[in-house]
């Protein structure tokens, strides 16, 4: 059987932070019941188009999927488990905040099957958070994450975000020496993007707070590295950080473009080649809850070219890059032939390195990585 990884959206929060250009709702929670439904009943009529799939990873992402009550969890964990073929090594991440999460709570999700959390701390610093609209204290994540470890979770990732607003290296390097403390076994750190039509947008524009420039950005980001690195987290993709083995799965489908399958509001998908991905509007969703099909938008099939550039830009987002020798199981071309040039180009300006079948990105390639991607496209 073929592998396959699935993405479950659950589009509620407590409160949008002011940076977020997610697609996902506050105060909804007239709607968490009849959308669970609507997901269950989704997760049944899709399953008959992938009967020769074996599921490798799920992922439960938002909003805060950990907002939902384990009573409109657990009829979504039984239409996975009663319709699809879950290997028993399965990677299931459900992401959380702080403030959402007690013992009891996290004791239910370890019994329905969840094996990876991911919480989102962002920053150490109160004030930092509630500059970006964050809703929680850094002692609730504390507790939060040690009422985690306590019911069993022995695979916890923490999410950050360096040039906030307001944010110097000093509460940068404390908040890593803090969270490596805690010894998490995966740390993703992202800088921050200012998103158009978000309430940080306008902050910016009305310059009514003081951002980092792209030099202090970079800065954070090599500070990150060089910490992260000393304590035993290999970063193994441009802004994701592991100790050794404990990498995240479902991250690298996306990376090495295999297949996943999304469910719920606005979910991407890449099947057989085609990507496409369901209605992000509401009231359209729950009405095709008699045939899902109906719903689905932008089915893109992409042309063999394009499935080159997204091998190539997608892969050398990971420390170990793209290989020649994949390119060919793949495509069953030679990559030189393909992008000598461009290669050879990149790698004259130090933006590439080669070692055995592989190239990869330099230090001096990540600070400039879009630039990168782009000569793929």
């Amino acid at each position: 059987m073929k592998p396959l990884s699935i993405y479950i959206h659950i589009p509620f929060c407590r409160q949008k932070c002011l940076y977020c250009d997610f697609l996902s709702f506050s105060n909804a929670q007239e709607l968490w019941s009849v959308y669970s439904k609507a997901l269950q009943q989704e997760l049944i009529q899709k399953s008959v188009q992938l009967q020769e799939y074996t599921i490798q990873s799920i992922f439960f992402g938002g909003g805060t999927p950990s907002l939902l009550p384990i009573s409109l969890l657990q009829p979504i964990f039984s239409a996975l488990h009663h319709h699809y073929t879950i290997s028993p090594s399965c990677e299931i991440t459900l992401e959380s905040n702080p403030g959402t999460l007690d013992s009891s709570f996290l004791k239910d999700l370890r019994q329905l099957g969840v094996n990876r959390l991911s919480i989102g701390v962002q920053a150490w610093q109160n004030h930092l958070l509630k500059k970006i609209g964050r809703i929680h204290t850094i002692e609730q994540f504390v507790e939060n994450y040690h009422a985690a470890r306590s019911v069993g979770f022995d695979n916890i990732n923490l999410d950050l975000m360096f040039a906030l607003p307001e944010q110097s290296l000093v509460h940068w390097e404390e908040t890593l020496k803090h969270i490596i403390s805690l010894q998490p076994e995966h740390i993703s750190a992202y800088s921050l993007i200012v998103e158009p039509n978000t309430p940080l947008y306008e902050l910016y524009h009305q310059k009514k707070m003081f951002f980092p420039n792209d030099t202090l950005d970079r800065e954070m980001y090599r500070l990150a590295n060089d910490i992260l690195s000393h304590h035993g987290y290999h970063r193994y993709e441009i802004s994701n950080f592991a100790k050794k083995g404990k990498e995240s799965y479902h991250n690298q489908v996306y990376w090495k473009t295999q297949e996943y399958m999304g469910f719920g509001l606005g979910a991407h998908s890449y099947l057989n080649g085609t990507r496409f991905h369901n209605t992000c509007t509401m009231k359209t969703y729950l009405d095709a809850i008699d045939d899902f099909s109906l719903q689905i938008e932008e089915i893109e099939h992409l042309t063999k070219t394009q499935q080159y550039e997204e091998f190539m830009f997608m892969g050398l987002r990971m420390t170990e890059g793209v290989s020649e020798k994949e390119f060919w199981n793949r495509f069953q071309l030679q990559m030189q032939d393909v992008y000598g040039d461009t290669l050879k180009k990149l790698i004259s300006q130090q933006l590439l390195q080669k070692h055995e079948d592989s190239y990869f990105l330099t230090l001096h390639g990540i600070d400039v990585s879009n630039y990168v991607f782009e000569k793929f496209l």
